[in-house]
């Protein structure tokens, strides 16, 4: 009974943070949603993209249950997951995700949390359902995390879905910001120079 509970938590916990990924990318242009927007490349379509590669090498390979489409090399081999090429669509990544979604789905209905599995990409290869919907969940929502904060830099928009996002104020939000500097810079103490770059011994 309480696996059965704690299944139907984490299976919602990770149906909400995949839809607020996915959100993430809502109303931009095509540059905007792929073009890199840290020093390591880091980009809001890949982001999806890398996404739905997990779900379908962890709720599928990992379990026996094979990706019903042909999945490429595993993402840490060349990092083709984490960004998109010209001729592939939004709604193409987008699609990906969501057949992800559905094989996850049903092998989270059809195995129970004890269900053993195999991941030869990790030290310790021997998992359990359990196991990897904590990793995929914690993997989803590390992700949405990295997407709100680019999405923030894009446009400002904020918030885990659309119907909880409120009017961007934006004195209020360079109020906020000042604050936050000044205390910042009081923390530092009286030899910091705004200007300078502090470094740690």
């Amino acid at each position: 009974m309480i696996d059965d509970v704690a299944k139907d938590f984490l299976h919602g916990r990770l149906k909400t943070i995949r839809e607020a990924l996915v959100w993430k990318l809502d109303a931009l242009p095509e540059y905007d949603i792929r073009r890199p927007l840290t020093a390591t490349g880091t980009n809001l379509l890949g982001l999806v993209k890398h996404m739905a590669t997990c779900e379908a090498w962890y709720f599928g390979e990992a379990f026996g249950r094979p990706s019903p489409e042909p999945l490429g090399r595993w993402q840490d081999a060349d990092g083709s997951d984490l960004w998109t090429t010209p001729d592939e669509t939004r709604e193409q990544i987008i699609g990906f995700y969501q057949r992800a979604w559905k094989h996850a789905d049903a092998t989270v209905g059809e195995l129970p949390l004890d269900a053993p599995g195999h991941v030869p990409w990790w030290p310790q290869s021997n998992v359990t359902l359990f196991g990897v919907m904590i990793h995929v969940l914690q993997e989803t929502t590390r992700h949405a995390g990295h997407a709100d904060i680019l999405r923030e830099q894009l446009d400002g928009r904020t918030g885990l879905r659309a119907e909880y996002e409120e009017a961007i104020d934006t004195a209020a939000r360079a109020t906020h910001r000042a604050k936050i500097e000044r205390a910042a810079q009081a923390a530092a103490g009286p030899s910091f120079s705004p200007g300078a770059v502090e470094t740690t011994p």
